[in-house]
């Protein structure tokens, strides 16, 4: 059963949380005394005025939601926010087209970092903070925000969170979901304060710490200028966006764990976090020593790059100090091949997700083991636990989609006249919500020029990318519509 009264007044009330978060760049543009308070003011004037007419039409609609609700809701509401992020772009005419300002508002809630801007620092800070910002809300995700800050609402469901959170392996720290919602979202305003006190230790200026710490924690790839990270050029604003990175690639969860419980083994014998430290290292040291082979860099210089672009694309962040794409075809290949992995489920990062990894790769082991021994048991097991079958399942179709999508992605960039590296590589980027892409889209380079066709496309692959598929895909079935 459907409840349309509950979904629109879920969506008023999220555009309030939406004008809010738009308010603070007003206040940005108040203190750095821009011109263009008055389109902002228009922008969350928009936004209240629809949240109240919304509102107010569904007043008197039940609390309670369906399963069937909570997967309308959240896909409506990244289809809404992106909508009405659009508008301070629009508005204030720094973007006037509505494509372009689409792509850059949807890249920016799925914490995907692909940009269609060709000159970041002639935006006002305002702006700046705004795409900051989207970030932001969208790496903890929207609706999982406001179950755990408005409770009030009806929407500390379980339903809702089951929509919202990704990963296979999900992790409940309280038998209330609001209550997880707040620890959780705790550790995530935790770890960007901290990486903006860190950034600006480390000399970055403090309108730049907190724009990136809000973009690296959300593993988002926004930056303040054209050229990321590179453009500040400096090995301890490297070393600690790499750190940060890694962390917003970790399980939110473990983290809590980690830190308030006080259970680092818990933390150290979790098989995710193992195997992404793991692949993370490996990568690190293989492209580390190509890297000092192939080109003048010293030790720390080969090393510091290494693993600035692996972790940056392990967990999908999309930052870079180094054009990738001018490397030997085998480094950068490597490092597309981190495009895939992701990072922990649980995390603000895109991609498979290293607990699928690990369980597709013991499936994989198992069914050799059962040729061997056909009335062998072989459960598949994650940091001691079983995983059920109906999670092994899931995990083949996820992946099978995954791979669907990637190739779908292929054929209608290649119909729009990409050539296969560009099409191929621009697909990877928007399923997974990496950023950069291949060749001409790498990443020191814009999405400007790409056809209008290909951008609405690489939008709707980000918002499948970013739910996890099955929460969007689910609405275009025809059996999800029928009444029982």
């Amino acid at each position: 059963m459907f409840h349309p009264k509950v979904i629109f007044r879920i969506v008023g009330m999220l555009l309030f949380i939406e004008a809010a978060f738009l308010l603070s760049s007003v206040g940005v543009a108040l203190y750095y005394g821009e011109h263009i308070i008055q389109p902002l003011l228009y922008s969350v004037a928009a936004m209240v005025g629809v949240g109240t007419l919304l509102t107010l039409l569904c007043m008197g609609s039940q609390r309670n939601i369906s399963r069937k609700d909570g997967y309308v809701i959240v896909t409506l509401c990244w289809v809404v926010f992106s909508l009405f992020g659009t508008l301070p772009y629009i508005l204030t005419g720094y973007i006037p087209d509505f494509t372009d300002a689409f792509f850059e508002t949807m890249s920016g809630f799925t914490t995907t970092g692909a940009t269609i801007l060709t000159n970041i620092e002639e935006l006002p800070k305002s702006l700046l903070f705004w795409r900051m910002m989207t970030h932001w809300v969208g790496g903890l995700g929207i609706v999982f925000f406001t179950v755990a800050v408005f409770p009030m609402f009806g929407l500390s469901d379980i339903n809702l969170f089951s929509a919202e959170s990704v990963g296979p392996m999900r992790t409940k720290l309280h038998p209330r979901i609001s209550v997880t919602a707040r620890w959780i979202l705790t550790i995530y305003v935790g770890l960007t304060v901290i990486c903006a006190v860190s950034l600006n230790l480390a000399g970055m200026g403090w309108f730049d710490s907190v724009c990136h710490s809000m973009s690296t924690i959300a593993t988002g790839g926004f930056s303040t200028k054209q050229a990321s990270i590179a453009a500040f050029n400096s090995p301890a604003i490297d070393y600690v966006v790499t750190l940060f990175m890694f962390l917003g690639g970790v399980n939110l969860s473990l983290l809590y764990l980690f830190i308030f419980k006080l259970r680092p083994m818990q933390l150290l014998r979790d098989t995710e976090f193992r195997t992404y430290a793991s692949v993370v290292g490996l990568f690190s040291l293989l492209i580390a020593v190509g890297l000092y082979c192939t080109t003048d860099m010293n030790v720390e210089e080969s090393f510091r790059t290494s693993i600035f672009q692996v972790v940056s694309l392990q967990t999908t962040t999309g930052y870079a100090t180094s054009n990738y794409v001018l490397w030997t075809p085998f480094l950068w290949l490597s490092l597309c091949a981190l495009m895939f992995f992701g990072a922990c489920s649980g995390s603000t990062s895109g991609a498979m997700k290293c607990a699928r990894i690990s369980i597709l790769f013991k499936v994989m082991m198992n069914e050799f083991k059962r040729i061997v021994h056909p009335n062998a048991v072989i459960p598949v097991r994650m940091t001691g636990r079983i995983v059920p079958t109906n999670i092994q399942s899931a995990i083949l179709a996820y992946t099978v989609i995954y791979i669907f999508l990637l190739i779908v992605g292929l054929f209608v960039n290649m119909a729009f006249g990409l050539d296969f590296l560009n099409a191929f590589g621009l697909s990877v980027s928007s399923v997974g919500n990496v950023g950069p892409a291949l060749g001409q889209y790498g990443p020191m380079d814009s999405f400007a020029l790409l056809p209008n066709g290909v951008k609405w496309f690489s939008a709707f692959q980000m918002l499948v990318g970013r739910l996890e598929f099955f929460a969007v895909l689910l609405l275009f079935t025809p059996m999800f519509w029928k009444r029982r």
